[in-house]
């Protein structure tokens, strides 16, 4: 059986999240709920050099990679190539619509049919199917929406639940 064990510079531990939507505002939403010390780090340096240095400790790290493409095709790809060095994406949070390329339900199927134990959420404001349509041609009844907008608790909630899952059916990654 081959080793589980995540290759040498993976992050062992982390949330691997991938975010495919055309709306790069979405990506910064995204980014600022999952890994706020991004967005912190910046704030902090700003209030060093008005303030001067802080005394408090640095807030801790995020649990979340999260890493983001504008089309379905894009995401696809990435999950191809993260597979290839062993760094899997646990979850993918996917638009519904992507304008021109292909929609959500179309990149899902691509995405499973080299990665089926990658965790999903479809996110959108609206759709060009029914939820019952959408479950029914991925034939995945567990499917998450995520409606837009959304709020930042639900983004978390589904985060952790679904790369806790994905996690512990993957070991060492």
């Amino acid at each position: 059986m081959p080793s589980l064990a995540p290759p040498a510079g993976a992050d062992p531990g982390k949330r691997r999240i991938l975010v495919i939507d055309d709306n790069v505002a979405i990506h910064r939403d995204f980014r600022k709920i999952l890994c706020p010390e991004t967005i912190s780090a910046e704030l902090d340096d700003l209030d060093q050099a008005i303030f001067g240095p802080k005394s408090k400790p640095p807030p801790p790290k995020s649990e979340f990679v999260v890493d983001t493409v504008s089309q379905g095709q894009e995401g696809y790809e990435a999950v191809r190539r993260t597979l290839k060095v062993g760094r899997p994406y646990a979850l993918t949070f996917v638009d519904m619509r992507m304008p021109p390329g292909w929609d959500g339900v179309e990149t899902l199927e691509h995405i499973w049919a080299v990665c089926p134990d990658i965790e999903a959420v479809i996110c959108s404001a609206y759709s060009d199917y029914s939820w019952h349509d959408v479950i029914g041609r991925l034939k995945r009844p567990g499917l998450r929406l995520l409606s837009k907008p959304f709020a930042s608790k639900d983004v978390l909630e589904l985060a952790w639940t679904l790369t806790s899952r994905w996690l512990a059916a993957h070991p060492g990654h």
